[in-house]
C-alpha cells in the first residue's frame, strides 16, 4: 500500500490551477506564445519586400526575352509576349560581346588572385610582424579606405600616362591589384588567431612566410572567401576605373561595353531587348560565384565564430 504524502504545501489535484499553461501556447497562438496574427504580419512584409527588391530583376530578364515592339510599349510587364530569343542573338552577333566577356574574365581573374594573395600578405604583416612605422601603416590603409574613388580619378590617369601604361591591359590590373578593405578584412582576422599556434611552428623551424602560408592561411578560410567573393564582384562590376585606363574599344570590360551601348553607340532607339540581354549576361557571373561560396561562407562563418 502507497504511503501518502505528509507534506502539508503539496496541492491536492481539486486545487491545482486549471487555465492554460504560460508558454504552452493557446488557440490562435504559436506554440511559443506569438499570436498568428503578427507572425503572419512579419511574414507578409518580409514577403513584400522581397518582391520589390526581385522585381527590377524580374522586369530585366522579361524584357530581354520580349521582341522589340512588345518591350516598347508594354516595359513593365513581367510577362514576355510572345517570347524571343532575338535580343540574346543581337547580343553576340550585332555588338562586342564575346571581347567584353574575356576581357572582364581575364582581368578579373588575375584581380581576384592578387588582391588574395597580397591582400593576405599585407594583412599578416600588419598583423604579426613588428616593425618602425608599422601602425602609421595601417593608419594610411584606413585613410585610403575613407578616400572616394571619384579623388583619384586624375591622379591614377596621370600616373598611368607618365609610366607608359595607360590603354594596355596592365592598366587595368595592375592599379586594382591589391585592395584597402582586403588588406583591413584579413589584418583584423589575423589578429583573431592565437599566437601559441604560431610560436609552435617556430619551435619547429618554420620561417614567416612558412608559418602564414601553411599554419595561418588554412585557418582563415572564412576571410578568405569573402575577400574572394569581394574582390571578385567589384573587379567584375568595375566602371569608374576603365574609363580613365583605357580608351580603344579593343580593351573595353563588361560595364565599359554595356555603358557604351546605353549611351547609344547602336543608334536611335530603345533597344530594351538587346541592352537588358547584355545586363543579364553580365550578371550571370556574379550570381554563379555567389551561390557557389554561400555555403562555404557560411559554414566558414560558423567556424570562426566557435573557435572566436
Amino acid at each position: 500500500m502507497m504511503a501518502r504524502s505528509t507534506n502539508p504545501n503539496a496541492a491536492s489535484p481539486a486545487s491545482r490551477p486549471r487555465g492554460p499553461v504560460p508558454g504552452a501556447g493557446s488557440p490562435g497562438s504559436m506554440p511559443g506564445g506569438r499570436p498568428l496574427t503578427s507572425t503572419f504580419a512579419g511574414y507578409a512584409v518580409l514577403v513584400f519586400f522581397s518582391l520589390v527588391f526581385l522585381y527590377p530583376f524580374v522586369i530585366q530578364i522579361a524584357n530581354s526575352l520580349k521582341t522589340e515592339p512588345d518591350a516598347t510599349a508594354n516595359p513593365l510587364s513581367p510577362l514576355p509576349h510572345p517570347i524571343s530569343f532575338g535580343g540574346y542573338e543581337r547580343v553576340f552577333l550585332g555588338t562586342d560581346m564575346p571581347l567584353w566577356l574575356g576581357n572582364s574574365l581575364l582581368v578579373t581573374v588575375i584581380v581576384t588572385v592578387g588582391r588574395v594573395f597580397l591582400d593576405s600578405l599585407a594583412g599578416y604583416a600588419l598583423a604579426r610582424l613588428r616593425f618602425r612605422g608599422r601602425r602609421a601603416l595601417f593608419s594610411a590603409v584606413i585613410a585610403v579606405m575613407a578616400v572616394p574613388g571619384v579623388v583619384l580619378f586624375i591622379p591614377k590617369f596621370l600616373v598611368l600616362n607618365q609610366f607608359g601604361l595607360y590603354d594596355s591591359y596592365t592598366a587595368l590590373i595592375l592599379p586594382v591589384l591589391v585592395d584597402a578593405t582586403g588588406v583591413f578584412i584579413m589584418k583584423q582576422f589575423f589578429e583573431s588567431i592565437p599566437v601559441s599556434v604560431e610560436e609552435a611552428a617556430r619551435i619547429d623551424g618554420a620561417g614567416v612566410f612558412r608559418i602564414f602560408w601553411s599554419v595561418v592561411l588554412p585557418m582563415a578560410r572564412p576571410a578568405l572567401i569573402t575577400l574572394t567573393i569581394i574582390s571578385f564582384q567589384g573587379s567584375w562590376n568595375e566602371f569608374p576605373h576603365t574609363l580613365v585606363a583605357v580608351q580603344s574599344p579593343d580593351l573595353f570590360t563588361l560595364p565599359r561595353g554595356l555603358a557604351d551601348l546605353v549611351t547609344g553607340s547602336l543608334g536611335m532607339g530603345t533597344r530594351y531587348p538587346l541592352k537588358l540581354g547584355a545586363a543579364v549576361l553580365a550578371t550571370i557571373p556574379v550570381a554563379i560565384i555567389f551561390v557557389i561560396f554561400q555555403r562555404y561562407f557560411v559554414r566558414g562563418a560558423n567556424e570562426g565564430a566557435e573557435k572566436g
